[in-house]
């Protein structure tokens, strides 16, 4: 008989590693990676689609051990989509009382409200084009704080024009950054459109995919 796992004090993990941070207004600092399974969305453009399924069962203190060891104090918690798990809050919650800067990369699709304060949340809203537009929790951007973050991921013109309603309707209180998808979106056209419009957003590239092949895992 398989034992039973202890959902709240263990974790699945597809990878833990160090880079630098390659999005988000944190881009360029070095950055602990964990990366959980399991995701609930299946966005057209994602590029880490073998964190769906696999990785490890593992007690939350050796998964916050292990990312103290790299001697970096900012943590990401990413996936897939980390709140599908409900261990995600309380590892969260052991890397804030180690000390460490930690951030959630989420897609937005579940709720936020148990996310543990200190945390900087980055929201990735979807856009029509991800195919999971119908997900986005709207409710999420109200819970937002100060210190968290929405990135929207472009891959079409289309999605461009969505995203500057959704900018111009909702007025997020938080930054609020444009990507274009790699490969899909020219990112030179969606600078000069960002400039030309006059949008309060920040312009962001995926940092990662410019220093490595674009399907390089760990990294």
């Amino acid at each position: 008989m398989t034992p039973s796992i202890d959902r709240d004090r263990t974790i699945r993990v597809s990878e833990v590693y160090a880079s630098v941070q390659g999005e988000s207004t944190h881009v360029g600092k070095p950055c602990v990676f964990i990366r959980l399974t399991g995701c609930n969305l299946r966005c057209r453009w994602c590029d880490t689609t073998f964190s769906f399924t696999g990785g490890t069962w593992r007690p939350i203190e050796d998964v916050v051990a292990e990312a103290l060891g790299f001697g970096i104090r900012t943590v990401e918690v990413t996936g897939g989509e980390p709140l599908v798990q409900r261990g995600a809050v309380p590892l969260m919650q052991a890397l804030l009382d180690a000390g460490c800067e930690v951030l959630l990369e989420t897609s937005g699709s579940r709720p936020i409200g148990e996310v543990p304060e200190g945390v900087h949340i980055i929201l990735d809203l979807k856009a029509p084009d991800s195919g999971e537009e119908r997900a986005n929790l709207w409710e999420n951007l109200d819970r937002l704080r100060p210190t968290d973050e929405i990135k929207v991921v472009l891959a079409s013109e289309a999605d461009y024009a969505w995203a500057v309603e959704v900018v111009r309707t909702r007025s997020p209180k938080v930054p609020v950054l444009f990507s274009p998808v790699w490969g899909a979106l020219d990112p030179t056209w969606l600078a000069e459109r960002i400039v030309a419009d006059r949008l309060p957003v920040r312009y962001q590239l995926q940092l990662h995919k410019v220093l490595w092949p674009a399907d390089a895992r760990g990294v």
